[in-house]
């Protein structure tokens, strides 16, 4: 159903748009950032700064957007969901040419006392635009290969731009989360086959090209996916990060070092221990029932934003919402596998977990989206 035919008299007004707010994922949220704020308080040897407390300011300002997006109508995100992308893209662009520097990759604009990381922004334009371009399409030629090569070209725009920062680990959520979300709008799965194929012939040959005349990577690239499939090649090397971070997370045990306790994470032997690696801090500290409670915590976020997909009576809401659930899915997957040495070290954050105010803001805007669709656009019974 489009908004066209959608009935508006339906859709809650005023405060009773509070009622309608999918409320058990509020608190799943609020619960999860708890721990966040724990586990930064942590690592800084039990100080509410440099990390924890400018962490709960923009929490508290990333809920009070969400709720503002959410008791927005869903009717204006559709409408503005182009625009929104293409200023993303210009943002992208001005990276490319007036973007600062930072950690050897040129990522921010500076826009006045305002620090703005483009990237971020982009995950979210891109579901806005795709979810509207596949609400505009008939479902008939959802699969015709000019409106498939269409939506490639969305999302390969912001994808590319972004893999030049270079931001390895935001371009993949980029790209995996667009195409996941087109076979969810129902894009034939003949597509995705050939493209899998095509991947893993593509891994094949250039791992069979090592030592040959015509070898597709240098040298030093091969180091590192020796180093990762065996750290221990390398432990003070490429297989540092990863090395240290099985460490802690093995010393956790089952119930954990305790709270403030964690030696790997207190002497400095993690890296990135507030952001990228904070799940081996909570590991380590808080053990298995730690990092089980909040992988638990994880997937009942995704069950109760679940149902706003199936309650969303529009393709626009329902989809929208569905690509934000998949956005935080490969969040937290993308960041749990790279820690435990099952995927490469990529820039990924723990969602609502790692320090960060980027991320943290689209992530909770994201979700405001996804209330909107929630309250605007219920599924009523005929």
């Amino acid at each position: 159903m489009t908004y066209l035919e959608y009935n508006v008299k339906r859709m809650p007004t005023g405060l009773s748009k509070v009622l309608y707010l999918n409320w058990p994922l509020v608190l799943l949220l609020m619960a999860v950032a708890g721990m966040g704020f724990l586990m930064l308080y942590s690592v800084a040897g039990g100080s509410m700064l440099p990390w924890a407390d400018p962490q709960m300011k923009r929490f508290g300002a990333g809920l009070a957007l969400m709720f503002a997006i959410a008791f927005t109508p869903l009717w204006f995100w559709r409408s503005i969901a182009g625009l929104a992308y293409a200023l993303s893209v210009l943002l992208l662009l001005g990276v490319e040419f007036f973007g600062t520097v930072g950690m050897g990759a040129k990522r921010w604009l500076e826009l006045g006392p305002i620090r703005l990381q483009p990237s971020e922004l982009a995950k979210i334009t891109l579901l806005m635009a795709l979810a509207a371009y596949y609400d505009w399409l008939d479902l008939k030629r959802t699969s015709h290969p000019l409106w498939v090569f269409l939506a490639l070209l969305i999302i390969v725009i912001p994808t590319l731009l972004v893999l030049r920062q270079p931001d390895l680990g935001t371009a993949l959520l980029l790209g995996g989360g667009g195409v996941i979300l087109m076979f969810i709008a129902g894009v034939s799965w003949l597509y995705f086959a050939v493209a899998i194929g095509a991947g893993v012939g593509g891994i094949s040959l250039v791992l069979a090209s090592r030592g040959t005349e015509w070898q597709i990577l240098r040298d030093y690239q091969y180091r590192r996916i020796d180093a990762f499939l065996d750290p221990s090649i390398d432990p003070l090397g490429a297989g540092y990060h990863i090395t240290q971070a099985k460490i802690a997370m093995g010393s956790g045990g089952w119930s954990g070092r305790g709270f403030m306790e964690g030696t790997q994470s207190r002497l400095n032997f993690l890296p990135e221990k507030h952001t990228d690696f904070i799940f081996t801090t909570l590991a380590e500290e808080l053990g298995f029932v730690g990092a089980a409670t909040l992988l638990v915590l994880y997937l009942l976020i995704l069950v109760f934003a679940g149902y706003t997909v199936l309650r969303a009576a529009t393709r626009f809401g329902s989809l929208l919402a569905a690509g934000v659930i998949v956005t935080f899915f490969l969040y937290f997957a993308v960041n749990m596998a790279m820690v435990m040495g099952l995927l490469p070290v990529v820039g990924v954050p723990l969602p609502l977990v790692s320090y960060g105010g980027s991320a943290m803001l689209v992530l909770l805007i994201g979700f405001g989206l996804l209330q909107s669709a929630h309250v605007h656009c219920p599924r009523t019974r005929s």
